[in-house]
């Protein structure tokens, strides 16, 4: 028995580099061989990365960015900035990795009949729970709707406690201005996992509700989102006029 395997000591794991699998498991062969359905996620970012770094393949390293901003929707909408600042991501790869990401949200406009539609609070919490109801912090996303309740973007648009002295309604209203909204649903977490509303959240749904009204751009709803369960305010009569 070596002195290693005495003391216990893990062996470093050994890592094959994208150029020592057989070509059937390289992610460019296979796109090229079986088509782009056939990767994973973290295949498909490998491929636009092209390298690792030292320690790290490729394949890890975009496995590393999928864990670390929770999938792909998360990696959407990071800054190319913050990228550039994770261990193995350069200037170069940085900006490829949110060009490539940008013209998947371009091509999705371009089809809008695929966009999700919003028939129920349970429905917007299907889409958005596998992203945020893991999240450390508590993260605010405004939902933009159009006239038929399809999903036009979710921007992201504060992160931190949510507190009405600190969330500025102004800003929860630019972009659906901009993409001219017809209606909008907020959504925050409760990093807790418990979706239990408190009473910022009601006062900061009361605040919306009343600008929309006066941007003619109706608030339908306000999710808090848990570990595997969610809450409508407006379910609960929470900072919505009664019918």
């Amino acid at each position: 028995m070596s002195e290693r395997q005495r003391d216990g000591a893990s062996r470093p794991e050994y890592q094959l580099s994208i150029k020592e699998l057989p070509a059937h498991d390289r992610p460019r062969e296979r796109l090229y061989y079986q088509g782009p359905a056939a990767l994973r996620e973290e295949e498909l970012i490998a491929i636009i990365l092209r390298t690792g770094t030292r320690g790290l393949s490729v394949l890890d390293l975009a496995r590393s960015l999928l864990r670390r901003y929770g999938g792909l929707g998360g990696l959407a909408r990071v800054g190319a900035s913050e990228l550039r600042g994770v261990n193995g991501m350069g200037f170069a790869k940085a900006v490829e990795l949110q060009a490539a990401l940008e013209l998947g949200r371009r091509l999705a406009g371009l089809h809008p009949e695929a966009r999700p539609q919003v028939r129920s609070p349970s429905d917007l919490a299907n889409l958005l729970m596998p992203e945020m109801m893991f999240l450390e912090q508590e993260h605010l996303r405004v939902v933009l709707l159009n006239t038929k309740n399809q999903v036009l973007a979710a921007p992201e648009v504060y992160v931190g406690s949510l507190n009405t002295s600190v969330v500025r309604v102004a800003e929860l209203f630019r972009e659906a201005i901009r993409q001219n909204a017809a209606a909008l649903i907020v959504v925050h977490n409760h990093p807790s996992g418990d979706p239990t509303p408190s009473r910022e959240d009601v006062l900061v749904t009361e605040q919306l509700v009343a600008a929309g009204a006066l941007l003619d751009i109706e608030v339908l709803d306000h999710l808090v989102i848990g570990q595997r369960r969610f809450v409508s305010l407006r379910e609960r009569g929470l900072g919505f006029p009664r019918a």
